[in-house]
């Protein structure tokens, strides 16, 4: 018996992998150079759109971070009394203000600010949900200085769970360079973070004015010395750790 043939029909040629991976960049190049032809096209450099564009979705942050700097700089221009109407502004703009990085501008300007509304903006920050903010306030209290700043910020320092912005405020203390922060920055001392610890020494060094060098335990028996008697128990201890 004779055996017919049959063909089967053959499989569709496959393009080699190589120009698979041509043709698929092709087809990304094409919607990627409209887009990159798009950047060119800024709406808000021309001032009629920019306007329009501001009455229809608000003011965008770095604007709004503009006018409170001009604010303030024209506030300060026009006397005391302009400045603390200026610092009360500023006490309602931050309670409605939904973006960190403005609320941390406000706490900035504020600081700079010689009035009793700034000096709320700047306790109240150190409370702030976002630690860019509390860490902006922490900097302005550097600034503003004084026994309550030094309080607060000693407050903020033990309660504070993030670890940068508790470095913040322990730099903070020592550039305050007021003695009272000795026993909050007594207690960073015994923080299990070696960063935290470190940075103890360095504001303690500052506040202190003196140099037991980088050895945690030689501060902590200073900090737990009393303050009386600091200055003569531990001037000789000091005096042989530089000769030696």
């Amino acid at each position: 018996m004779a055996l017919v043939r049959r063909d089967v029909p053959s499989a569709r040629p496959r393009a080699p992998s190589g120009t698979r991976v041509v043709f698929t960049l092709a087809a990304l190049s094409i919607p990627v150079g409209m887009a990159a032809g798009c950047a060119g096209w800024a709406p808000w450099k021309d001032p009629k759109e920019a306007a329009k564009l501001a009455e229809q979705y608000g003011r965008t942050a770095k604007q709004r971070i503009a006018e409170v700097e001009k604010g303030a700089n024209e506030a300060k221009k026009q006397g005391k009394d302009r400045e603390e109407a200026f610092a009360g502004e500023l006490a309602n703009a931050i309670l409605g203000e939904h973006d960190p990085r403005v609320r941390a501008s406000i706490v900035e300007v504020a600081a700079g600010l010689d009035a009793v509304a700034a000096g709320a903006i700047c306790e109240g920050a150190l409370q702030d949900p976002d630690a860019r903010v509390r860490m902006a306030a922490c900097d302005a209290w550097a600034k503003r200085g004084g026994d309550r700043g030094v309080q607060l910020v000693a407050d903020r320092c033990r309660n504070e769970s993030d670890v940068d912005v508790r470095l913040r405020a322990i730099r903070t203390l020592g550039e305050m360079e007021n003695a009272s922060a000795i026993p909050a920055l007594a207690a960073a001392l015994e923080d299990p973070d070696p960063a935290v610890q470190y940075r103890a020494v360095a504001s303690l060094k500052s506040v202190s004015g003196r140099d037991l060098g980088d050895d945690v335990n030689a501060w902590r028996a200073w900090a737990a010395a009393d303050p009386a008697e600091r200055d003569k128990s531990w001037s000789i201890a000091e005096t042989f750790r530089k000769i030696f």
